[in-house]
């Protein structure tokens, strides 16, 4: 089993070896190319995000710059959107569901390293993998740690350390993050707080289809 096997199984390893420092930066010279792009440029940040990822739905759109370490660890589903200072270190698996929405500066870890600090001089590190749910919106400064599963329906607060798996259709906030409550009925009736949502069930634009929203995007 070379370095990269071991990396993707979770094992020790060691990231100088078996062609890894090469993926890296082969992977730096494409984000690079994407986070120059003039943003009018649709189909090309489109074409180059594909090529960056292991796997993409359709309606995908990360605002630059976006930052990981091999990119090609990284699937997700429909309609994913990360805003601006995304970074994703991708040594472990990176699993995202469909209408996943990510806040500025978010950040998810599948690195890590051994606690003790002799084992940690040794140079080998480890990633786990984290696996994110369907309709998950993530904060603002948001960090998910190594070995993370978060569920389907999930609200995680701005700011939040997510140091342990979050179940499904709940709201979960703080440092370690923690479940609040479930997310329930009752949060249909609102867009904010107690701020009424039948501005947002009564508007039509709200009724186009995900696709054609998405090819308005491109072209504008």
């Amino acid at each position: 089993m070379n370095q990269k096997d071991r990396m993707l199984a979770g094992l020790p390893y060691k990231a100088w070896l078996d062609g890894l420092p090469e993926e890296r930066m082969e992977n730096k010279k494409k984000l690079r190319k994407y986070n120059q792009c003039q943003p009018d440029e649709r189909a090309t940040i489109d074409e180059l995000i594909r090529d960056i990822l292991g796997k993409a739905g359709v309606g995908v759109h990360i605002e630059a710059p976006f930052y990981c370490d091999y990119g090609k660890n990284i699937e997700v589903g429909d309609y994913f959107f990360a805003n601006y200072n995304c970074t994703i270190l991708d040594v472990g698996k990176v699993i995202i569901g469909d209408n996943v929405q990510f806040a500025p500066n978010v950040s998810l870890y599948t690195a890590g390293h051994p606690l003790h600090p002799d084992s940690r001089n040794s140079g080998y590190e480890y990633g786990m993998s984290i696996t994110i749910g369907n309709n998950v919106w993530l904060g603002g400064n948001v960090v998910v740690n190594p070995g993370v599963h978060i569920g389907d329906n999930v609200v995680i607060g701005s700011g939040s350390i997510v140091t342990r798996d979050i179940p499904d259709n709940v709201i979960a906030a703080g440092n370690p993050c923690k479940v609040i409550r479930k997310i329930t009925e009752e949060d249909r009736k609102y867009y904010y707080k107690k701020y009424d949502a039948d501005l947002v069930k009564n508007d039509p634009e709200t009724h186009i289809e995900r696709s054609e929203r998405h090819d308005r995007a491109i072209c504008a």
